[in-house]
């Protein structure tokens, strides 16, 4: 397993997700995306795994009027928005090669095992 978990240090599901895999020690490797972030190629391809860009954004996310901004953009501008924001994303976002989870999933994660 290659394991990527991006998020944040202050998010609870992050936190959460390093812990399953800590506990059952399995290497992960830890992106910030406060600090790095996502290639357009890895955004991608999780929107692929995921049903779509729109299914990666955070409802909650307190960068209100970008949420808005993106709801009205192109889909090619979407996708350069978030990548610009990536805080806008649901975390932890997990990949496993090509699989990938948004949110804090640990059942899709045992199958993985």
């Amino acid at each position: 397993m290659n394991i990527q978990i991006f998020g944040t240090k202050k998010c609870n599901d992050t936190k959460k997700a390093e812990r399953f895999f800590k506990e059952r020690g399995i290497k992960y490797q830890f992106i910030d995306l406060k600090e790095k972030g996502m290639s357009k190629g890895e955004l991608l391809a999780v929107a692929q795994a995921n049903g779509g860009v729109e299914s990666m954004l955070d409802p909650n996310a307190k960068d209100k009027d970008t949420l808005t901004l993106i709801k009205y953009l192109s889909d090619e501008d979407k996708l350069g928005k978030i990548l610009e924001n990536q805080q806008v994303l649901r975390t932890p976002v997990v990949r496993n090669g090509k699989q990938s989870t948004l949110g804090y999933q640990p059942d899709v994660w045992k199958k993985w095992e």
